[in-house]
């Protein structure tokens, strides 16, 4: 145990250098801008790493839950929990985030230190950690979209549609399925169920503020194509009136 505590710290380490490292060679962006761009590293990272864990490496967690944690979970999971204590400490000296985004991190610093502690269900909680930063990548774009003053463009509405599909797939219907599968198996203990059942539970804390953005989104896109219906008939009428 005192070797993942090592490992872990090591980690959080390469995360808050890496962050520095940014601030200094990037300094005329702000600390949000390179915060966000080592939460993009790490989504990409825990994807890829999680993927290979679940479709290559195995097991499948669907079908096997409950399993003693491989090298390779556990190393991904330490990769992860490294940054998200990393991030947690950074929300909270800068106060950019709600209570929700401060409870996901919770959660998930808690779910993996447990996993680890057990030595058991590193399957599912590299499978959240799958379902979870799959969507990241997309997020970090639509923040820098903005930034950079582009989101209100076709680009940034199809990162939109993209991120909420893919969203409602991954965290609502692929994780009610890990979730069922995990309930109904005698395997995992009764701790790592509750966990699931949190995480869920948090998703469709997520999936509310969705539907408000998407409800607000369509709105506005509404509001813009009759918008622009009325420039092309004002446009009709006054080429009508010059001809």
């Amino acid at each position: 145990m005192l070797l993942l505590v090592g490992f872990t710290l090591l980690c959080f380490c390469c995360w808050a250098s890496f962050y520095f490292i940014l601030c200094f060679f990037n300094a005329h962006r702000s600390d949000e801008w390179n915060c966000r761009l080592v939460t993009l590293v790490h989504g990409m990272v825990a994807v890829c790493i999680t993927a290979y864990i679940g479709y290559v490496d195995g097991p499948w967690p669907f079908s096997e839950p409950g399993t003693k944690n491989t090298p390779l979970q556990i190393s991904a999971l330490v990769i992860s929990l490294g940054y998200f204590i990393f991030d947690m400490a950074w929300c909270l000296y800068f106060r950019t985030e709600g209570r929700v985004m401060l409870a996901h991190h919770t959660m998930t610093i808690l779910g993996i230190i447990i996993t680890l502690w057990l030595g058991e269900s590193g399957i599912e909680s590299c499978a959240v950690l799958f379902g979870s930063e799959i969507t990241n990548p997309l997020l970090q774009t639509r923040w820098f979209l903005k930034q950079t003053g582009r989101y209100e463009t076709p680009l940034g509405d199809a990162v939109d549609v993209m991120f909420v599909l893919l969203f409602v797939v991954m965290r609502i219907f692929v994780g009610g399925t890990m979730l069922y599968c995990e309930l109904i198996s005698p395997k995992p203990l009764f701790l790592i169920k509750c966990g699931g059942v949190a995480m869920y539970a948090l998703s469709w804390a997520f999936m509310v503020d969705i539907v408000g953005f998407v409800i607000r989104r369509g709105k506005r896109w509404h509001q813009e194509r009759d918008q622009r219906r009325k420039v092309g008939h004002d446009f009709l009428a006054l080429k009508t009136d010059f001809s």
